[in-house]
């Protein structure tokens, strides 16, 4: 009886570690190219992706370019506007603006979002102080004079800043 256990053990035992050699090398090889597959649809989805977030991200230099004072008050103002006209179109044009741009966050940081809207929040608070100053019917040419020498004071507007950490992000994409 111990014998033929010896003689089943002596051809079972190789068959064993060739089975589990071939296991070991198929399971190796099987992972492997699931891993290369895996890079190749990760390769491909940045094709795709990488215009897109870079259109994104112009997009929203845009934004921050046409949100910006000079050149919203170059655009909005007209003759014979009073504050409170402009003040409500200066008001109206961002928020326009901003809603068209909202889904561009899915492209950009969390981080640099949030730059963005804190420099839309600090461009309308530099607006509605400004407009604080007036009269609602006072001309507006005054309110735009006004808000030209605010600008002038600040070292730095926000709206730049935030362009400078989008052109930082998207330079690390490269």
């Amino acid at each position: 009886m111990m014998q033929t256990f010896l003689e089943i053990l002596k051809y079972l035992l190789p068959s064993l570690v060739v089975f589990l050699t071939v296991w070991y090398v198929l399971r190796t090889m099987l992972s492997a190219q699931a891993e290369q597959r895996r890079m190749e649809l990760v390769l491909e989805n940045q094709k795709l992706i990488t215009p897109i977030r870079l259109q994104a991200y112009e997009r929203l230099v845009l934004f921050l370019e046409r949100i910006s004072p000079e050149s919203l008050l170059l655009r909005v103002n007209r003759p014979g506007l009073t504050v409170q006209q402009l003040h409500q179109e200066l008001l109206t044009t961002i928020r326009n603006e901003y809603e068209h741009n909202l889904s561009q966050q899915l492209y950009i940081s969390p981080a640099a979002w949030e730059v963005i809207r804190n420099a839309r929040g600090q461009i309308l608070r530099l607006i509605n102080t400004t407009y604080e100053e007036f009269k609602p019917d006072a001309p507006a040419i005054d309110f735009s004079k006004r808000l030209f020498e605010k600008l002038v004071d600040i070292e730095k507007l926000p709206t730049q800043t935030a362009i400078e950490v989008l052109k930082a992000e998207v330079s690390k994409l490269f």
